[in-house]
Order: structure tokens, then sequence, then C-alpha cells
């Protein structure tokens, strides 16, 4: 598999032009998402190259790696607004902190880090909002809005943070 990916970056490459931008994203936003392969942030939210970070992991959830690359992106990149994206239907629902034990059973070594699983989609992008806007680190907390993403649909429904 991962030779067909160099390959595909070979017919990029021919035709790659370089876009003379930097790395501060022109819109001033990073997005924080899953790493769930439905989701296509770029066509989802009108984004082109260059205008926004983009942060994922499982779950989309804020982890202290997030905070550590909203900070970078903050203070050194110049992001303003932070935008969570949560999504139908996530694996992050059907599995729980078990999941490290189990790992810890496996190869006789538990994991440092947590599964972050949730229960509540609703309930965990407010979390990931709280956990933004009372990050010591960041600069700007006060524009942090967080969604769920329909994998059906593709539509986008804003979480209320209260």
């Amino acid at each position: 598999m991962t030779d067909r990916l160099v390959e595909a970056n070979q017919g990029y490459a021919a035709a790659f032009a370089d876009p003379g931008m930097d790395a501060r994203p022109v819109l001033r936003v990073a997005v924080v998402a899953c790493m769930d392969a439905r989701l296509d942030l770029h066509q989802a939210l009108g984004l082109q190259l260059g205008d926004c970070h983009t942060i994922r992991n499982a779950g989309g959830v804020v982890t202290d790696d997030v905070i550590r690359s909203l900070t970078i992106s903050q203070r050194a990149l110049g992001t303003r607004s932070v935008v969570l994206i949560h999504h139908t239907g996530c694996g992050m629902e059907s599995i729980t902190e078990d999941f490290r034990h189990d790992l810890e059973m496996e190869v006789g070594q538990r994991p440092a880090w947590a599964v972050e699983a949730f229960r509540d989609v609703d309930q965990d992008v407010r979390q990931s909002m709280q956990r933004v806007r009372t990050s010591p680190f960041l600069l700007h907390t006060d524009d942090v809005r967080g969604f769920v993403f329909d994998v059906r649909t593709g539509r986008l429904r804003e979480v209320d943070p209260a």
C-alpha cells in the first residue's frame, strides 16, 4: 500500500508548483478533528491549501498533544480561531478505557496515554471546547466553536457549549 502512495506522489510532484506561501494559515484558524477517513475536511469546509492548520487524532479530542499543537499554531504561526469537529458514528463511542488494559495484557505494558473514549458525542465536543478555553498556554480562547459532522449527510451541526 505504501508503494501506491509513493507512486501517486510522483505524479503529484511532476505537476507541483510552489505556491509561494509560508506556514501561517491564511484564515488564521486551526481545525481539530477526528482522523476518520470519511471526513474530507478541506472539501467539507470549503478550504484551500494554506487556509488552516489541521490537527487530527482518534475522536478529534483535545489531548495534551493537541494543546501543544494549538499553542504552536497560535503563538508561532498566528492562528486566532479554533474549530473542533467530532462526527456521527465515531469508533471512539464503541470502545472503552478497557482498551488500555487489553493492550497491557497483550504486550506487557500499559500505555501512558488515555484512550479518551466517549459515549455522548455532544458532551465530548463540550469537554474539548472547555479544555481549549481553559488552557493557560493558548493566547486566543474567545473564538472556539464545536461541531458534529454527520457522515451520512455531510452537514455540520453546532454544539452549544453550555
